[in-house]
């Protein structure tokens, strides 16, 4: 049976215990896994929040900056002899640049079946638009200077 080595392994194990999550105990969340695509005159942020409730989760805006929070509480089972901890508690933090298309005053949040869904709407300046061809006046006016008279102009 072939061993497979990690030379990281040992680290990893050293700096949790030195950063307080010892083995057995709650883990701390390593990230919100996200997808972020534009549809149409919005943007739609998806994140997964599994087992998160969604009372704690929080959606705000400050000086450009989204930042999205939550919180997934400690398991309490008592008197449990746990065979394997893998399942992280505790915060979830994720912050994105807002560029200044983004209609920050009519973002919308909703939370389904552990994935929170942010909408965010475009400003109408930054919408892409055509812009209208108006065909020019027929009728041009001219500008002559007749020879015989310096600085003087007639138009017809």
């Amino acid at each position: 049976m072939p061993l497979r080595f990690d030379p990281f392994r040992d680290f990893d194990r050293l700096s949790e215990q030195m950063l307080g999550a010892a083995a057995g105990s709650a883990r701390a969340p390593r990230f919100m896994p996200m997808d972020l695509y534009r549809s149409g005159d919005h943007y739609v942020l998806h994140a997964d929040l599994p087992g998160v409730d969604p009372g704690s989760v929080e959606v705000s805006v400050d000086g450009g900056i989204l930042t999205v929070k939550a919180q997934r509480s400690e398991r309490t089972e008592h008197d449990v002899q746990w065979l394997a901890s893998e399942r992280f508690t505790g915060g979830y933090m994720r912050q994105l640049s807002l560029g200044d298309g983004i209609d920050s005053e009519h973002i919308a949040a909703t939370y389904q079946n552990g994935v929170l869904t942010v909408t965010l709407p475009v400003v109408e300046k930054a919408k892409p638009r055509r812009i209208e061809i108006t065909p020019g006046a027929s009728d041009e006016t001219k500008i002559i200077a007749p020879a015989d008279a310096p600085g003087q102009a007639t138009t017809t």
